[in-house]
């Protein structure tokens, strides 16, 4: 490929391309190569409601939601086929300004009229779709979004001014081929990466399941015992009392124990009121009752960051009190035998996102031992896995960020 510089006017050449073609890409209006769609599912041709994911694409809302959302009748909704486009005015994080995706899992499905739904004309398909994957479409729609103006949580962008926005894509259908192929390889090795991704988190499940499971009754032969939790843990009662530290932490299922500025790219404790926040030290347990996807029934993390931190009294903090193994309690504690005692001790009080359980009954839970020695070898066994699928993951967003520099670079 070779690096060309940018011309003026309404012809414009990409900063990166295969040498073999010269000519410059002209600038036109969607409207000039597609056309949309307003068929309605009348007919109930389909019975599949599909909803948009900006990571995702066009899914089934039973996928996407594990229910569906739709209304029972869904003959009034756009019929939209296979190899056709959606524009989702939502925004999300890291989509601004909505997504345009492809129908290509499904031969069709129903769509809410609150999408705009178009079919193309003329050009490649797979190169029109890794254009709008780039999002390079999106300064045109800041130009007619009503800054502010939002309906239902959507972008006010007109439909017919949706239609009138610019362009550039080449003409040439053998650039759009060569370059649709090439972003079509990238494609697949990244899926390759994160079916390899899919496949260990699935095998380290299984393999936390499998230890913590089979040794649910313990016995005199297997060497394992109860405790309780109170028998190990004593509750951190230190508190930033004088407001000196800033590092306020998040309790994450999926994450950790992380600064809160780092999950949700800002600080969302207003300063001056963490006084009764609980300070937490390396080594810290933090017990989060709030449910999530990864965790069923509260996840309850190890602080590992080195620089003393501090957290919402909503969480219970943990300070162990004997020689366990940590790495081990660490593991355990993402078992399906802990959550299942949470389960069963916990209720789900006025909210139903969280678990209400009493300090003295959380305390009393118990708690499934092995000798040091193997609580050692399963600590080191799971670490083992848990660093090649952090290897795994840091492979798996190079490729990704492979794949944005090249739409960068290759779309203008």
């Amino acid at each position: 490929m070779a690096k060309l510089s940018s011309s003026n006017g309404i012809e414009k050449f990409p900063k990166l391309r295969f040498p073999e073609f010269k000519e410059p890409w002209k600038q036109v209006k969607l409207s000039d190569f597609t056309e949309r769609i307003v068929r309605k599912n009348k007919n109930n041709e389909t019975d599949l409601p599909l909803t948009i994911s900006s990571k995702d694409g066009l899914v089934d809302q039973i996928s996407f939601f594990n229910k569906t959302v739709a209304s029972k009748d869904i003959s009034n909704y756009y019929l939209l086929r296979n190899g056709e486009f959606a524009y989702n005015k939502s925004y999300s994080v890291g989509y601004d300004f909505g997504s345009i995706k492809r129908l290509e899992r499904y031969p069709m499905g129903a769509l809410s009229t609150l999408y705009i739904c178009f079919t193309l004309t003329k050009h490649n398909g797979d190169y029109i779709k890794t254009y709008f994957d780039s999002l390079k479409w999106y300064k045109e729609i800041y130009m007619i979004s009503a800054e502010g103006a939002r309906n239902h949580g959507l972008l006010n962008v007109p439909t017919d001014e949706f239609f009138d926005t610019y362009h550039y894509i080449t003409d040439n259908p053998d650039e759009q081929q060569k370059i649709a192929a090439f972003m079509n390889l990238i494609d697949k090795r990244i899926q390759k990466q994160q079916q390899l991704l899919e496949n260990i988190k699935k095998y380290k499940r299984g393999v936390i399941q499998h230890i913590f499971r089979s040794h649910a009754k313990t016995d005199e032969k297997s060497k394992w015992t109860y405790v309780r939790l109170g028998d190990i843990f004593k509750k951190v009662s230190r508190r930033n009392s004088n407001g000196e530290i800033k590092n306020v932490i998040t309790n994450s299922a999926e994450y950790g124990l992380i600064p809160q500025r780092d999950f949700f790219d800002k600080d969302i404790a207003v300063d001056g009121n963490t006084t009764n926040y609980y300070v937490i030290e390396y080594g810290d347990f933090v017990y989060n009752p709030r449910k999530s996807r990864t965790a069923p029934y509260g996840p309850c993390n190890r602080y590992t960051l080195r620089d003393k931190g501090i957290i919402s009294p909503l969480y219970t903090c943990l300070v162990l009190q004997s020689d366990i193994n940590p790495s081990y309690l660490a593991w355990y504690f993402k078992s399906d035998a802990w959550y299942r005692y949470i389960y069963d001790n916990g209720s789900q009080g006025v909210r139903h996102d969280r678990v209400s359980m009493t300090d003295d009954l959380l305390m009393s839970i118990p708690v499934i031992l092995p000798n040091k020695k193997r609580q050692q070898k399963i600590a080191d066994m799971l670490d083992m896995i848990e660093s090649k699928l952090h290897m795994v993951q840091q492979e798996y967003e190079f490729l990704l960020q492979i794949k944005d520099g090249c739409m960068q670079q290759l779309f203008i």
